[in-house]
């Protein structure tokens, strides 16, 4: 089999063979394909596509070029959470221990932020002393005793992922819904998972900007866990307005508190709870959704679950005492409002643009090479549906750089759509699937 006859195969529209599939992701891990060899296949796939069952079988042998997580010691399921990236969205540091503290067991891997969306990473790291980065036993050791830790991804972990993804990210290859499903399942696969819940974003704040496109994203990462022998189901959300109120690292740590402690936003609670619930019926801890958002609401009220965020930031380093106390995260020295230049009601926010403010303040990164500051970013003060007079505030925006607030002014303007009567809104959880 040579290279260039399972290029030529995809790139006239035939189907792969798990054989050829094969010999495509050994080439990439054993470096045999040369890198101009794997971005024609990958050019291949896009214009091509791939059916369900190349994007499974592709998926498998990116799972199979590392190492597979092994939890068979710990009794219960494993199952993690993925979402596919959203403005404000930190929905992970309250439904991992929400749905720890029903009692699963929840080994979550997380990455850092993207473009205008934020990583759960970078939002961890703004609690001080908490490590992402720890010993695999370390790591199995605080999910026996604890039930949950959110942890850097290892480099051993489906590595042939890892190299198609630097490639694909400089040859105009990264908008193919097949490879971008098999990169995402790839990863949660190698995690030796049982069940996995995902939230998929849809609207003008995520990468998928369209209901269909999104729909079809989550279908395909269902196919892929179902096939590979992994109980998955993808909730659609919408993402064309930030979750919650609050964008940047330790702003929206603190606003992850507060939904654990009762007092966070709606939509964040709503959410988080849903999500989490999943995690509860995958674990086979819950009968049906319903008894299973009861428990996770249990939780939510009695304060068990706050408990359990503190209990695995303690372990991970992180000090407890910022998050009893949330006026101890460091704050930006600077704060600018961004005022209503007309009546009525607001009738979207963009998420991007708000996204985009945010990350031009220092909350996320241009470069892979730049700094992150955890204090910036920026707090909505008015939702879809408010009514607002001339001179009340849209937005806050919080920063430590005259040069980068005026940078970021512009975009923070222009994320809020007036008008003079109140919109229909959207709902937020759109659809499931699988």
């Amino acid at each position: 089999m040579r290279a260039v006859d399972v290029i030529r195969h995809k790139r006239d529209g035939g189907t792969l063979s798990a054989e050829e599939i094969a010999f495509f992701i050994d080439g990439v891990t054993s470096h045999s394909w040369e890198m101009y060899q794997i971005s024609a296949m990958l050019m291949a796939i896009v214009w091509r596509g791939l059916n369900d069952g190349e994007t499974a079988e592709l998926t498998a042998r990116m799972v199979k070029s590392g190492v597979v997580l092994d939890w068979s010691d710990i009794p219960g399921k494993m199952v993690d959470k993925h979402s596919a990236g959203g403005v404000g969205d930190k929905t992970s540091l309250v439904l991992v221990p929400l749905a720890a503290a029903c009692g699963c067991k929840i080994p979550k891997m997380s990455g850092r932020g993207l473009a205008h969306t934020g990583g759960t990473l970078d939002k961890l790291e703004a609690i001080p002393g908490y490590r992402i980065n720890i010993s695999p036993e370390e790591f199995k050791a605080i999910v026996r005793e604890v039930g949950c830790a959110i942890v850097g991804q290892t480099a051993n972990l489906a590595p042939a992922d890892k190299k198609l993804y630097s490639i694909r990210d400089v040859t105009a290859t990264v908008e193919s819904i097949p490879l971008i499903a098999g990169s995402i399942m790839s990863k949660k696969l190698a995690e030796g998972i049982q069940g996995v819940v995902l939230d998929v974003k849809a609207g003008r704040g995520a990468f998928m900007k369209t209901r269909d496109d999104a729909r079809q994203l989550a279908q395909t990462m269902v196919n892929i866990g179902q096939r590979n022998g992994v109980r998955t189901v993808a909730l659609l959300t919408d993402m064309n307005q930030p979750l919650g109120y609050a964008i940047g690292n330790s702003l929206e740590v603190m606003e992850a508190v507060q939904t654990l402690q009762g007092q966070g936003p709606r939509d964040l609670e709503q959410l988080s709870v849903r999500l989490a619930a999943w995690l509860v019926v995958l674990s086979d801890l819950a009968s049906s959704l319903p008894k299973a958002e009861e428990m996770v609401q249990t939780v939510l009220a009695n304060g068990k679950g706050f408990q359990k965020f503190c209990e695995m930031c303690a372990r991970l380093g992180g000090d407890v005492k910022v998050l009893e106390d949330i006026s101890l995260f460091p704050q930006a020295s600077g704060r600018y409002r961004v005022l209503a230049k007309q009546n009525g009601f607001v009738q979207s926010v963009h998420a991007e643009h708000l996204g985009r403010s945010a990350m031009l303040l220092g909350a996320g990164r241009a470069r892979v090479e730049d700094s992150i500051d955890h204090a910036v970013g920026a707090v909505m003060l008015r939702k879809p549906g408010d009514a607002i007079q001339v001179g009340e505030a849209l937005v806050e925006l919080h920063y430590n750089h005259e040069a980068r607030l005026h940078e970021a002014i512009p975009l923070a303007e222009q994320a809020f759509e007036m008008g003079d009567k109140p919109p229909k809104l959207e709902q937020l959880i759109l659809e499931t699937v699988g």
